[in-house]
């Protein structure tokens, strides 16, 4: 295993450069450094890591950060110190923390792990916190962070007002993947000052995420993304649920069709002619009957229509034929 300093006044050195201290108990630090990857047994059989420590400085920064941002910031929410104090101790953060501050350089691993985890950084940061406790006290935890992050690497303010909308985010990711993604109202209430309070609950595929409580619909809903972004980072079963639960969601909508269309060929697209049509349409012989046609052609040019003709008398006298020829004959002049 190769170390990252030869001597140990190396580390005491680097130490200092980064927390401000030289350590009274060195065993804390080198402890606070080493990853899980190169983990040993101690003299009464027990594993040796950080993780401990990690568990121990992530209650520790908590508390430290929670405290300044409750100072720092007079007179704001409880939402609003809340969304702050996350901010500052979230993994994302106290990773770039620890890659500008060398700590990710001191960490002891197996060499492997630093490109594959991309909060070791960020542990190891929380593990030293957790090292300044159990060495100096809670005090040099917060003269720490004061001294050394807030005032040179942090600026609270920006942090505390910069708007990262987490529910953005997870719209993008489940858009992506193609995920179904609701959010439910758990709970509409109002407290004592008359201030509405919502509880809102993300739902992928079916399948409860996380609940966020603020002080409207979209604080809450805010709240609930982030910490549902935090759960499928943290908790791969759940994830592993969400995609589990698509692929039995997907498989429905995809079933397939099981009857099979017929192949007779329809004829509804011809537009049929009406039956008075039909009617006023001489009938076509045929070829061979040319003759008859010819015959019934002739017998229907002879033919007259007998409705528009009068009856006339059969028989007429020499008288009447003389008189109708001279009234003819006046009425022309």
């Amino acid at each position: 295993m190769r170390l990252p300093f030869r001597k140990e006044k190396e580390l005491y050195s680097a130490l200092y450069r980064i927390i401000g201290f030289y350590p009274h108990n060195i065993s804390y630090y080198k402890l606070a450094l080493m990853h899980k990857s190169v983990s040993r047994r101690g003299f009464r059989g027990k594993t040796l890591n950080n993780e401990r420590l990690e568990f121990l400085g992530d209650a520790i920064l908590d508390a430290v950060v929670g405290d300044i941002v409750y100072r720092h910031f007079e007179g704001k929410r409880e939402g609003f110190l809340t969304n702050t104090r996350s901010k500052l101790v979230q993994r994302e953060t106290l990773n770039k923390l620890a890659q500008e501050m060398g700590i990710s350089q001191l960490i002891l691993s197996n060499g492997q792990t630093n490109s594959h985890n991309s909060y070791m950084g960020g542990n190891a940061f929380e593990a030293l916190v957790g090292a300044i406790y159990l060495d100096r006290g809670y005090d040099a935890c917060m003269r720490f962070m004061k001294k050394r992050i807030l005032s040179k690497l942090i600026n609270i303010d920006k942090v505390a007002y910069k708007e990262v909308n987490f529910k953005s985010k997870l719209i993008e990711w489940s858009q992506k993947n193609r995920v179904k993604l609701d959010f439910k109202l758990i709970s509409q209430t109002k407290e004592k000052g008359g201030s509405p309070v919502f509880v809102y609950q993300v739902i992928l595929e079916g399948l409860e995420g996380c609940e966020g409580k603020g002080y409207s619909k979209k604080e809450s809903q805010q709240l609930a993304s982030k910490e549902t972004l935090q759960k499928l980072r943290r908790e791969p079963q759940f994830i592993d649920a969400v995609f589990a639960a698509k692929g039995d969601r997907t498989k429905m909508e995809e079933e397939p069709v099981l009857s099979v269309p017929d192949t007779e060929e329809h004829t509804n697209f011809i537009i049929e002619t009406p039956r008075e049509e039909k009617a006023e349409k001489p009938a076509v012989l045929p070829k061979t009957d040319k003759k008859s046609r010819i015959m019934e052609e002739e017998k229907t040019e002879d033919e007259f229509d007998l409705s528009d003709i009068t009856a006339q008398p059969v028989e007429r006298s020499r008288e009447d034929i003389i008189a109708q020829a001279e009234a003819e004959a006046y009425s022309e002049r």
